[in-house]
């Protein structure tokens, strides 16, 4: 079974990186550009065969270790 975890700042929680990317984009003359806000993706294989078991483990992995909940968000993905 395969994960994919989104993990992204909180609204409200500055992003100096995303802000830094919003300006190297608009100096590369993408003026259309607003609001860039960063995160990371992580894709996980697990062995196992329930998706609800699958979903729990991945939810602790982020609670553990793959968010700062105090400041990021996380979405899970779950696929055959």
């Amino acid at each position: 079974m395969k994960a994919r975890v989104t993990v992204t700042l909180k609204s409200g929680v500055l992003d100096p990186q995303g802000q830094a990317i919003a300006g190297s984009l608009k100096s590369l003359g993408f003026a259309n550009v607003g609001l860039v806000r960063q995160g990371k993706t992580f894709d996980l294989t697990l062995d196992e065969t329930d998706p609800e078991r699958a979903r729990a483990a991945v939810a602790d992995m982020c609670e553990k270790l793959l968010a700062n909940t105090v400041i990021e968000n996380y979405a899970i993905e779950i696929t055959a």
